[in-house]
């Protein structure tokens, strides 16, 4: 899988995506194929029509929880992939700036943290290869400003859902890449769909 960084202020956006192909030159040696079938954009229409309905009781928008909590959520990849998961964070791990070398010079003097989750499909809907990133939470409350595609291999991989992932309590572990060069990330929120967009659940070490 190809890796991609940039960030949200400044023109920093528009060098980023001038780097990308080394970037993915550098992942493919070291990175295994992944059966991803692609990286965020099946989760971006989700402001064109809401979310998948929810099956039970779901975690209210905004809801601030601690690591090892565990959040029911409604979860919409693409049209035909959606139901009702939940998450747990399992740890928010510190990296090493070292760890970040695949990204190129756009990333020197970012440091990385590495958010863990179980997921599991609480719905029973069809969610095989659907993929899921939470995004890191800094220190304070702000997002870290900069967005990540990729993951690190053997430290934070970012798998999509199984084959099998369509029952109710099928699980996966995965993992969310995050980056700053300021603050520490603290934490780590879900905010996809129109619901969650503006009151994301938190998750605080």
């Amino acid at each position: 899988m190809g890796l991609g960084l940039s960030a949200c202020n400044g023109d920093d956006g528009e060098s980023a995506a001038k780097e990308s192909p080394a970037a993915s030159a550098s992942a493919s040696a070291s990175a295994p194929a992944s059966s991803e079938p692609s990286s965020e954009s099946p989760t971006d229409d989700s402001g064109n029509g809401g979310e998948a309905p929810a099956d039970g009781d779901v975690t209210a928008p905004g809801t601030k929880l601690k690591t090892g909590d565990r959040a029911v959520l409604p979860f919409r990849y693409t049209s035909d992939k959606q139901g009702t998961i939940a998450v747990t964070v399992t740890a928010i791990e510190k990296g090493a700036e070292s760890d970040m070398a695949a990204f190129g010079d756009k990333a020197k003097g970012m440091t990385p943290y590495f958010i863990k989750m179980k997921v599991e499909n609480v719905g029973g809907t069809d969610l095989s290869y659907a993929s899921l990133k939470l995004d890191g939470v800094l220190d304070g409350g702000a997002g870290t400003g900069v967005i990540l595609m990729g993951d690190i291999p053997g430290k934070c991989d970012r798998e999509t859902a199984p084959r099998d992932f369509t029952t109710k309590g099928a699980t996966y572990e995965t993992c969310s890449l995050a980056a700053t060069k300021t603050a520490p990330v603290t934490g780590a929120e879900y905010d996809e769909g129109d619901t969650y967009s503006d009151n994301p659940v938190v998750w605080t070490n």
